[in-house]
């Protein structure tokens, strides 16, 4: 009998896998009273939205006090320049810790893709990195920009494809997110809302496609002695243009800054086209939805998450990293669906087989969905 290299599809082409994760977080802890009591906020209704948010503490970059012992007030520059402190330091301890699993060092990375929406930098978070980590100076890289929650989804086609065309060489994707270097602060229930979620995070993948007979890291990155870990075999997305404005991040006149929008119904239209997207990402490779042990969920936010179970007919126990993830973390963007998958990866409960889909929810409205499963490299 001919032995099967499972690492590489039917057409010969490698089929990249994960090699490690890594994540970071910035500032300190707050709960959600504290974040209530250190802004002065009182109105109960902002209260109890505070409240029932799922969220136990989250990790933000708050101002310093005032001289009359009030959080002193951020203009746009500030956050801007707070935004480009913050992620690159959550960026470079989130890389530190994804290639000390993976066994790797940074002049091993051969191409950066860096995802923020949360801050505006030109040079981008890859050329920061680049210098701030010494990587080769000829590391080829790729900003992704303003693509919001989803956009790890996103940065992962794209260094899956690049690995697909260098095999044996490692893409890193990393996800850095200054939550708290994007908001306004006022008494309405927009901006409450957004407060009421959001924290600071960043999280990184390295990724790599088999060259044959070569081993290859496990999921854990325990060396590289060809062990177990999960293959990306597919993806599937699905822009919802009826509701392209139901998150959004724009500038605000009244403020002077930019502004996060979240519409109240974001939960019903995830929640109605979820589904469809799942299906089309399985179908695609023969896989039914009953065969996926693991689902990866975007942390958005406590009615989301129960949009996506409920439409999908998930238990409580599939989404336990997702909803861990939103207690401990809140809402960290385009990172949370990655910090998930460290989670799951902790537990160690993957086996050689299943399957696992991964998924995140942003503007446009836009569901990024991915199929991976664990295969012995």
């Amino acid at each position: 009998m001919v032995a099967v290299d499972r690492s590489f599809g039917y057409d010969g082409i490698p089929i990249p896998l994960v090699a490690a994760v890594g994540t970071a977080v910035a500032g300190h802890a707050y709960s959600q009273n504290d974040v209530l009591d250190l802004f002065g906020i009182s109105d109960p209704k902002v209260r109890s939205l505070f409240g029932k948010s799922g969220i136990r503490r989250r990790f933000l970059t708050l101002p310093s006090r005032g001289p009359d012992g009030r959080l002193a007030e951020e203009s746009q520059g500030d956050l801007l320049r707070k935004h480009r402190r913050v992620v690159v330091d959550m960026g470079v301890r989130a890389v530190g810790v994804c290639l000390a699993r993976a066994c790797l060092r940074p002049v091993d990375i051969g191409y950066l893709v860096c995802v923020t929406t949360t801050g505006f930098l030109t040079p981008g978070l890859s050329a920061l990195l680049v210098r701030e980590m010494d990587l080769a100076p000829d590391v080829q890289r790729l900003d992704v920009v303003g693509m919001g929650c989803n956009a790890a989804m996103n940065g992962l086609a794209a260094a899956r494809a690049w690995c697909v065309a260098n095999p044996g060489r490692v893409a890193v994707l990393v996800c850095a997110e200054a939550c708290s270097a994007a908001y306004v602060f006022d008494s309405t229930m927009r901006t409450s809302v957004v407060n009421s979620l959001f924290g600071d995070g960043a999280a990184a993948v390295a990724l790599t496609a088999p060259v044959v007979g070569a081993a290859v890291p496990d999921s854990a990155g325990r060396g590289r002695g060809g062990g177990l870990a999960p293959h990306l075999l597919s993806a599937a997305s699905q822009v919802i243009t009826s509701a392209v404005d139901a998150m959004c991040y724009d500038w605000d006149d009244a403020q002077g800054r930019f502004s996060f929008f979240l519409d109240r119904q974001i939960p019903y239209v995830i929640g109605a086209h979820v589904e469809a997207v799942v299906d089309r990402l399985l179908s695609g490779v023969g896989v039914h939805r009953s065969a996926v042990r693991h689902w990866l969920v975007h942390a958005g936010g406590r009615k989301v998450i129960d949009a996506v179970r409920v439409n999908l007919r998930l238990s409580r126990h599939d989404v336990r990293h997702t909803v861990a993830v939103l207690r401990d973390y809140g809402n960290l963007s385009s990172g949370s669906v990655l910090f998930s998958y460290e989670r799951l990866v902790e537990e160690g409960s993957a086996r050689a087989g299943d399957y696992g889909v991964l998924m995140a929810m942003g503007p446009g409205s836009t569901i990024e969905t991915a199929l991976i499963q664990w295969r012995w490299g």
